[in-house]
């Protein structure tokens, strides 16, 4: 069967499982145009060396100012003023100034940091698990867990006071889903803008007020120094309150059903904790929550692994489909705790590879050894098929998680995982 052109890539069958779809556009070529659900059109890269070439190629840039005026009517939707105040951080620059900004957060994250952490980590995954139902009732384990951990975790590592932290919405998060003017949701969406604005402003004045040593206050000081504008400070602190967070809850939904699928692997996996390292790479190759990367755009019209792309359009790149080509990945459908073909793309590469990988490996090996060692008898509550998906058009999760279990058991002395290390170089 011939693939439409654009190929729509939204649905509810395309979010459940749009690996089939991915197979297809790979053995048809590299670069495909593909139709979002917003109406804007973009170029799709697939497979796993054409992924890696695309995400370091220096032609491409990701500053929105590259957009041609086709991409910015229907994509560059934020309203104004909100755009050009929270849309100039990490992913939208090009060196220098990426380069300057990223320096600014790379120690919070580093490898050695996040170790001295992991106690903590752990404390607040178990204190989660404490708060389940004991009983055979069940729990929602997005609402119970996936949700809450990853921003417990952000809060601890950013230096996001418990004052503020507390006050923070979820809700908040969906921003980033595109809504277009003409969209019913439209003014719900641009309300919901305007309250995380505010926080953000209420973060970086409380910052100022009572520094401390964690990342937000050296962003806020940076600031004052001169090294970022207003903008750019508010920017990164809407990634990292958006960005630093979603992507791990989604990553824990996925993850879990892959092993709910899985029994054998699961069980290996209790019986082995110190497996779980390699086993976080496999179930992120398998199925990543960054789906597709944000939008990239080439200064003049150009070659693009065989396709002529106009200056402008918007580039994609599918991480789900790399991480899925067999040419790269032998029995790519297959989960393999075992596999040791080399890093799959789930965190990108080149330089804008995930500043915060060594922090979100960490947190999955905590909440997925947690969760699964401390609920015996783990399994999904309702039909798989009635999983609800998450329409975004970037990210991979569901928004429920239903689950029962046999017993809620207590923590063990040692720890359920080994200690985080990074085990591939992608930058």
């Amino acid at each position: 069967m011939q693939l439409p052109d654009p190929v729509p890539l939204y649905g509810p069958e395309y979010k459940r499982d749009p690996y089939p779809l991915y197979a297809r556009l790979r053995e048809a070529g590299p670069v495909h145009r593909v139709l979002f659900p917003s109406g804007v059109t973009a170029w799709l890269v697939t497979g796993h060396a054409a992924a890696q070439a695309t995400l370091a190629d220096p032609r491409l840039g990701k500053n929105h100012a590259r957009g041609n005026d086709r991409w910015r009517a229907r994509a560059s939707i934020m309203p104004e003023p909100q755009h050009s105040q929270l849309q100039v951080h990490l992913l939208h620059q090009d060196p220098p100034k990426h380069t300057a900004m990223r320096r600014l957060v790379t120690d919070a994250f580093a490898p050695r940091r996040v170790a001295a952490l992991r106690p903590r980590f752990q404390e607040l995954a178990d204190a989660l698990v404490d708060a389940l139902p004991a009983g055979p009732a069940g729990a929602d384990l997005v609402e119970g867990f996936a949700a809450r951990f990853p921003f417990q975790v952000l809060a601890e590592v950013i230096g996001l006071p418990p004052h503020l932290a507390a006050r923070f919405r979820r809700d908040w998060g969906k921003v980033v889903a595109p809504v277009g003017p003409t969209d019913p949701g439209r003014p719900a969406y641009e309300a919901l803008l305007r309250e995380l604005q505010d926080y953000i402003a209420e973060v970086v004045a409380d910052r100022r007020a009572h520094p401390g040593d964690g990342l937000l206050s050296r962003l806020v000081t940076a600031r004052d120094t001169g090294e970022l504008t207003a903008e750019e400070l508010d920017s990164m602190v809407f990634q990292l309150l958006v960005a630093g967070q979603e992507p791990v809850t989604n990553q824990i939904t996925t993850a879990l059903v892959s092993l709910l699928r899985h029994p054998e692997a699961l069980g290996r996996l209790r019986a082995e904790p110190a497996l779980w390292p390699r086993a976080v790479e496999e179930l992120m190759r398998l199925d990543s929550a960054f789906e597709l990367t944000t939008w990239r755009f080439l200064a003049e019209d150009a070659d693009l692994h065989g396709t002529r792309v106009p200056a402008g359009d918007s580039v994609i790149v599918s991480l789900c489909a790399a991480n899925r080509d067999p040419e790269r990945f032998p029995d790519p459908d297959t989960l393999d705790l075992d596999r040791d073909q080399g890093p799959h793309l789930g965190f990108g590469h080149g330089i804008h590879f995930c500043p915060g990988a060594s922090l979100a490996r960490t947190e999955l090996q905590v909440a997925l050894g947690t969760l699964t060692g401390r609920l015996p008898g783990l399994r999904l509550a309702v039909p798989e098929a009635e999983l609800p998906w998450i329409p975004a058009v970037l990210g991979r999760g569901t928004s429920r998680l239903p689950v029962a279990y046999d017993a809620r058991t207590a923590p063990t002395a040692a720890p359920t995982t080994v200690p985080a290390r990074c085990p591939h170089s992608r930058g």
